[in-house]
């Protein structure tokens, strides 16, 4: 079965009302509908992504783009997601068991197995290899990246709006210009924001991650026309590795923007 039917015909538990549904009901009709396969809840991926997307919300509404995301967690998990983020629930499902994402060969990431460990201890171990760059390539390049800025990439936090990152004292944007200037991603602007998500995922961490089988699990994403046609996929390979271009990871929608034009019939 092709990847769209797949997708089409599957039903998972919707965080908003709890009722098993198909994941694109409702987004049939949408001139582009972008699936997210995110890996757990409480990974940095998954929170990283969904930021991106609700500060991209308007121009992704602009663009007629319909959202579904299944993310490895269980409802409770969906809600505190939801809560933290702001991602409207109705637009998210829950795999308890990373079944979907073994359906569709995503990456399982690393798997070593010790003898003596239970299942879970070894999924942290291989978490924590993973961090380290082992089986994860680009993620060290990637956490730098964070912390020494970046001057291809946005400006991440608005000069006026204050970050709430514990230990940290709360921080302005404009406190951000003494790393560096504006008006592009500034030396510790990332990585605040990293601290400000590992936070909240260790505060509530028998919430975001009730199965801890599955921490190293990647996900992938998906963009499809109206008519199911596949337009764009990423299929991740490293932790902070969910998007090709993570300086901007939703800069394939307007990549794709740009490519119809060039292929757009003349109207002289």
């Amino acid at each position: 079965m092709s990847l769209y039917p797949l997708l089409s015909q599957t039903d998972r538990q919707r965080v908003s009302d709890g009722i098993t549904a198909p994941i694109l009901s409702g987004c049939e009709s949408a001139p582009l509908q972008l699936v997210l396969l995110l890996p757990q809840l409480g990974d940095f991926d998954s929170l990283e992504y969904v930021w991106w997307l609700q500060r991209s919300s308007e121009q992704l509404q602009a663009k007629g783009v319909a959202i579904r995301a299944v993310g490895i967690g269980d409802r409770g998990a969906g809600q505190q997601f939801c809560a933290y983020t702001g991602f409207p629930p109705d637009w998210l499902f829950v795999d308890p068991i990373a079944d979907l994402h073994q359906q569709l060969d995503l990456y399982a990431g690393l798997s070593l197995k010790l003898p003596g460990l239970s299942v879970a201890q070894n999924a942290w171990l291989n978490l924590m290899l993973m961090c380290a760059g082992i089986g994860s390539p680009g993620t060290l390049a990637e956490v730098f990246r964070g912390y020494r800025g970046d001057r291809q990439a946005p400006q991440l936090i608005a000069d006026e709006e204050t970050i709430h990152a514990a230990p940290l004292p709360p921080l302005k944007g404009s406190f951000f210009q003494w790393a560096g200037g504006k008006g592009f991603q500034r030396p510790f602007e990332l990585a605040t924001l990293r601290l400000r998500n590992m936070g909240e995922v260790l505060s509530h961490w028998k919430t975001y991650v009730p199965d801890a089988a599955y921490l190293t699990q990647r996900g992938a994403t998906f963009l499809f026309n109206n008519q199911g046609e596949l337009l764009y996929e990423h299929r991740d390979r490293a932790i902070l590795g969910f998007a090709e271009k993570m300086s901007n990871p939703l800069s394939f929608l307007s990549d794709l923007a740009t490519e119809e034009e060039v292929v757009k019939p003349s109207n002289f």
